[in-house]
Parts: C-alpha cells; structure tokens; sequence
C-alpha cells in the first residue's frame, strides 16, 4: 500500500486516481456476441458457453429437480445465515414502500402518484472468483417486494453445467421465477432481447467483470435499463486516533480480496494509526488465503495522512466512495457531513461486511465515482411512478388561463387551443343554466 503524506489539495485528483476501467476498448469484441445472440438466440448462447465456461449444454434453464438437488446440498448453517440475511433484507427494503397520496394543487386539481412494479426484470449474478448467493438476495428480494411479475437470474455454469448450489438455494427462498445457465455477455444479450428459453427483460441488474459491464453498456443505449454504471469495487475508510488498527486493516483487506482492480483506502488524521494499520495490513495478508489476489488489489490502495479531520471529509466527499467506514471518536457527527458515497458504516462496529450480507441495506452500490450523481439499489430501482392528475370544471376553469397563455408564448396553439374549447364549453353550460332563469 502507499503512504501518502499531506497531499496539497491541487493534488487530491492524481491521489484518488481509481484503477483504469476502459470498457470503450472492449466495445467491438462485445458487440460482435451481443449481435449473434440477436441473431441465433439460444444456439448462440450454448457455443459462447462451451467457448468461455466450458460447459457443453443442451438447456439452458435449470429444472426443478435441479433445484431440488441443490437445496439438499447446502448445509444447514449456510441455510440459516442466508434465512438471517434475507429475514433482514426483506424487513429494510420493505419499510421503501411507497405510499402515494392525492394533492389538490388548487381547487378542482388533484395530482398523484402509483409506484408500479417493472413487469420483467433479469438478475446477473457473477460465477467467476467466488459464488456471490449474497447478490442473489440483494436482488431478487426487493424485486418480489415491488411486485415485478417475472424475475429472471442468469448466472454461469461450471465445467459440469452445475451452478453452486448456495445460488439456487437463495434464488429460490428470494423467490426468482427462472434461472438459466448463462455467464458473460452472453446472459446479457440474452436478458436484453430475449432467445427461444430466456425471457426479454425491461430491466437488468447485477456486476460483472469489465466484458459485463461493456455488455450492460451497450444494451442500455436503446434497448433496456440497467441499474447503473459500474466499475471495480472499492472502500474508504476514514479514521482518527480513537480507530483500532486491527479493525481498520481488516476492512481494507476484506475490499482487496474482491478482485485485482478493487481498490482500499484510508483517509487519517493520525500519522501513528497509519503506521499501525500498514503493518497489521501486512500481518493479516500473510494468513488470507486469497492472498495473491489481495495483493494485487493492494498496488492500487493507499493510506493517506491529512491535516485535520475537515480537510479528510472534504476529500472523503472528493472521492464518493462505494463504501465509506467511519471510524472515529464521533462518528455521528461526521457521518452527516458526508454527500457523496454508495454506503456509510458508522462505527468500529460496523464492518462493510455487515452491508455485504446481513444487516439489510443493499450491497449493489454506485462505483467509480458515480456515488456524486447514482444511489445503491433500492427498492424504488424496480418500481416505476405513473403520475395521475384529475381536473375538474372548476379547475380547468382556474388553470385554464394560465395554461392558454404559456401555450401560446411557446406558440403551441393546438396545446393553447385543447383548453380553449373547454373553456368554451363550460361558458356555454353556464350560459345556457342562467338563460332560462332570466
């Protein structure tokens, strides 16, 4: 890891320089898959799985009996933990359920909002360094609390055409309607237009490798949504005297084994604690086993020494974080200080692990910066608002003057003219009421 000491602030955009994630270069190789998908559908996607897998198909759906199978596998204290963490999730993404209610803007003008579930949703869940069932909950559970209808999971086989069977397990207790046997850009060409066994989604969701990412990139220029832009994951933590080095160490290194372009750092006011975690993060490196991997990661991380505790927010804030630890003496205070981060870890207590797994909140967050402008998933990412408004005589009659004249400035006169032959029409009514009268 480098130390950096008292960088001037000229310098904070070089010092928090995240690894490079080009997917602009991979473009051509992506497109290439995602058109024979189009194309070929399932043929397509079965040889770019024996091409990249290495597993030989001849479905690509998973079959309840595998299912079956799976469930059987996995040991019980796995099945309680994953039934601790999707009791939790449920419960936190339950409490977002929208709650709209009618407001009258003037008399006879009432507006209102209906949260309503995207109908077709697909889920990607990487298979590659490690079986992330932990993403599978994530996902999938807020997508059954929002109502969307069909929830579709790709993930990729092993060499058997197996998937792990923690994955099956917790997309079955999240309640997905289909998981399919695709990997790569493949399952998302597949989830974008649809093949003979893959449904067409409106939405997909998940991480990936940088082929996934482009693919997601891609697919989301005009033909679906995609939850947000990603890049490699990464941590801050931000300390003071008061941290533990032991903890601190832990938390970065449990970023660093995500993969070789993660990224660690640390923002501290105390030159003692950096030195401390430097060596404890070398101490605890040495008993990983997927050390070789942590290290890697560890090439892109920093532990950075600042001048005072205003300077390290204002630079925490620079950075936007996916994931931000806060340990210090005041950790509250300091914590509302903070604008810019996917999701805050308030206290020596409160490790990112927590918000991997099990506390509640969602661990699909904005990386690379994108936490200035993206929220993490939540489950307003799979719902969809249709506003609704109802106008009344009295209201066209209040409004409708307004409405003419701004019509008209933008010269829009058939929009002008829409309320004009309302407005005539009621001040016939009212004439022909008061004629008889007379």
């Amino acid at each position: 890891m480098k130390l950096i000491n008292y960088p001037p602030k000229e310098q904070w955009a070089a010092v928090l320089q995240r690894p490079a994630l080009n997917t602009e270069n991979l473009f051509d190789t992506v497109r290439a898959i995602i058109d024979r998908v189009k194309a070929e559908g399932d043929k397509a996607v079965m040889e770019y799985g024996a091409m990249f897998d290495k597993a030989v198909l001849t479905s690509l759906l998973v079959t309840p009996e595998e299912i079956c199978e799976a469930v059987t596998q996995v040991d019980a204290e796995l099945k309680a933990a994953i039934g601790v963490a999707k009791q939790n999730i449920e419960t936190f993404h339950a409490a977002q359920q929208f709650t709209g209610r009618k407001i009258e803007t003037m008399p006879g003008v009432t507006c209102w909002q209906k949260a309503v579930g995207i109908e077709k949703v697909g889920l990607y869940i990487p298979g590659g360094t490690a079986p992330l069932f932990s993403t599978v909950l994530m996902l999938a559970v807020p997508a059954r609390i929002a109502g969307c209808k069909e929830i579709v999971l790709c993930t990729p086989p092993n060499k058997e055409g197996k998937i792990h069977p923690a994955i099956l397990f917790a997309a079955q207790l999240a309640g997905v309607s289909k998981v399919f046997k695709i990997g790569g850009v493949q399952a998302i060409a597949a989830m974008a237009y649809g093949t003979e066994s893959v449904p067409r989604v409106y939405k997909i969701f998940g991480p990936g490798n940088q082929y996934v990412t482009a693919a997601k990139q891609l697919v989301s220029l005009r033909d679906v949504a995609i939850d947000m832009p990603a890049g490699p994951s990464e941590v801050e933590v931000l300390a003071d005297a008061s941290a533990n080095p032991v903890f601190v160490a832990a938390d970065l290194l449990s970023q660093a084994e995500h993969g070789a372009d993660s990224q660690a750092i640390l923002i501290t006011t105390c030159e003692k604690l950096q030195q401390e975690v430097k060596r404890e993060v070398e101490r605890q490196l040495s008993a990983l086993p997927r050390r070789e991997l942590a290290e890697k990661s560890l090439a892109n991380s920093k532990l950075i020494l600042v001048n005072s505790m205003d300077e390290a927010i204002e630079m925490t804030n620079a950075y936007a974080p996916e994931h931000l630890i806060i340990e210090t003496e005041n950790y509250l205070e300091i914590g509302e200080r903070v604008v810019n981060a996917g999701s805050v870890f308030l206290g020596a207590y409160s490790p990112e692990s927590a918000g991997d797994y099990a506390s509640g909140t969602n661990h699909t967050l904005p990386t690379n910066g994108y936490a200035r402008a993206y929220s993490g998933v939540s489950l307003d990412s799979f719902i969809r608002k249709i506003t609704f408004q109802e106008i009344l005589p009295q209201g066209i009659a209040a409004i409708g003057p307004a409405i003419e004249v701004m019509a008209a400035n933008e010269q829009l006169d058939a929009h002008k003219n829409a309320v004009t032959v309302r407005l005539r029409h009621l001040n016939e009514i009212e004439n022909e009421i008061i004629i008889p009268n007379a």
